[in-house]
């Protein structure tokens, strides 16, 4: 553990990242912590009837980003642009589906069973290798953060080396012509390389083709770092920390 989040701990505190020098770290938690406390006293006289307890939690400085963030705008953004009226989603995360049901009709795809509250939610229990759906039968394909972890058996799917490719191969099947497949993957500037069980990290070759027989609408990279869109000379060329490619292809 950080030794600064040694302290805090003592505190019931700890600070995930932090880029400010220590000392400057300590002073504002100090100054927050005192603050906390003059507004518990002035909080304890409220005149409405609440119960006060203390739980003091320390959130300043910047507002918290995520990559997956970075991920789920990206999607978005091609998303509005285009208005698809059937929408399947293979392994996205959950918050952003409920995001696409607020809008649109989705069918999902996932390999455990599981219900939705959502009527306009259509779940198939199914493998992402070999899709239960009929050719060319959704006008927008999403697989955010997926692929690139079939078949390596770390949420207890079956062991298979070419289920990545097996799984876009599928994707591009049941997507209409002029539909467009959106997804991001881990990419490094490197050979490509496997982190068992973990995860595939591709090189920019690998995954473009992958999308053979559809055209680029558009690709972006994303620093894991800095949580934003990069360059591709800014990605990194260490495999064990992999950055994100983000692409946009339309089936022609």
């Amino acid at each position: 553990m950080n030794p600064v989040n040694n302290v805090l701990s003592l505190f019931g505190l700890r600070l995930r990242k932090y880029k400010k020098e220590p000392l400057k770290l300590r002073n504002e938690i100090r100054e927050a912590m005192e603050k906390c406390d003059r507004d518990f006293e002035q909080v304890k006289r409220n005149n409405r009837g609440f119960r006060v307890l203390k739980d003091f939690r320390y959130q300043g400085g910047e507002h918290p980003t995520f990559i997956s963030n970075v991920h789920c705008d990206f999607a978005a953004y091609h998303l509005y642009k285009t208005k698809p009226s059937k929408v399947l989603d293979i392994g996205s995360w959950r918050l952003f589906i409920i995001g696409m049901l607020a809008h649109s009709d989705v069918t999902t795809i996932d390999f455990r069973k599981r219900e939705s509250m959502l009527e306009n939610e259509t779940i198939i229990t199914c493998d992402a290798r070999s899709l239960d759906l009929p050719d060319k039968s959704f006008d927008a394909v999403i697989s955010l953060g997926a692929f690139t972890h079939f078949g390596l058996g770390r949420y207890g799917d079956e062991f298979d080396l070419d289920a990545d490719v097996k799984a876009f191969n599928e994707m591009k099947r049941v997507l209409k012509p002029g539909g467009f497949l959106i997804f991001n993957t881990l990419i490094a500037r490197s050979e490509p390389t496997i982190l068992f069980n973990r995860c595939r990290v591709y090189n920019l070759e690998m995954i473009r083709g992958f999308c053979n027989n559809l055209e680029s609408v558009d690709e972006k990279f994303a620093s894991h770092q800095t949580k934003k869109y990069c360059s591709f000379d800014e990605i990194t060329s260490d495999p064990k920390y992999f950055d994100s490619y983000l692409g946009c292809w339309r089936k022609k």
